[in-house]
């Protein structure tokens, strides 16, 4: 029933604060291996078939096989990629398309090499004056939407990729869509 919903939530909501707060005090140790850009979004791309094909959305990868690897905390950087798509399904309307794209991004201070992540989708987009405030914890694009998450999975998701060295930003259409990009950088072999 409704309680137990409400409960369910306000654990989810405990647990991602301590999540947030240790990933912020830099008491999570990322457990940093070799990993290939394509497992990585196969991997996030399996974990949330289901809730796009039940939301009516196609999803789709766009991933060379030659990338070079990342070095990279896998369960984190997936749970990046899952609060990616979960956004974006939350947001676009049955019918759209939401894809998992990957390329080299190259030189560009401070990152130096890396792999370019990108999360597309066809839906509403985001609010140019809220743009800038979407990695804020707690910030809503949508107040109006109740039960759409506790406002911290992109305040986490920006945690995680500054902690691998990396870089989170959003472009947006407003009604055309948005993505989401992360850079992570290569492994120094």
């Amino acid at each position: 029933g409704r309680f137990s919903s409400e409960v369910v939530a306000l654990t989810q909501m405990a647990q991602e604060l301590l999540d947030l707060s240790r990933i912020e005090s830099g008491q999570v140790d990322l457990i940093l291996a070799p990993l290939t850009p394509k497992s990585l979004v196969t991997s996030a791309a399996d974990r949330m078939k289901m809730q796009a094909e039940r939301a009516g959305l196609k999803l789709s990868i766009k991933c060379e096989d030659n990338l070079p690897n990342i070095r990279a905390d896998k369960s984190r950087l997936e749970q990046v990629l899952v609060n990616l798509i979960h956004n974006a399904v939350k947001f676009t309307k049955p019918g759209g398309e939401i894809s998992l794209e990957t390329e080299p991004a190259i030189g560009g201070a401070p990152y130096g090499d890396g792999i370019r992540f990108a999360v597309r989708d066809s839906g509403v987009g985001i609010p140019a004056e809220s743009l800038s405030r979407i990695f804020e914890r707690f910030y809503r694009v949508d107040k109006s939407r109740t039960g759409s998450g506790t406002g911290l999975g992109l305040s986490i998701s920006k945690h995680i990729i500054e902690a691998h060295g990396g870089k989170i930003w959003a472009e947006s259409h407003e009604g055309r869509g948005s993505v989401f990009y992360f850079v992570i950088p290569l492994t120094k072999n």
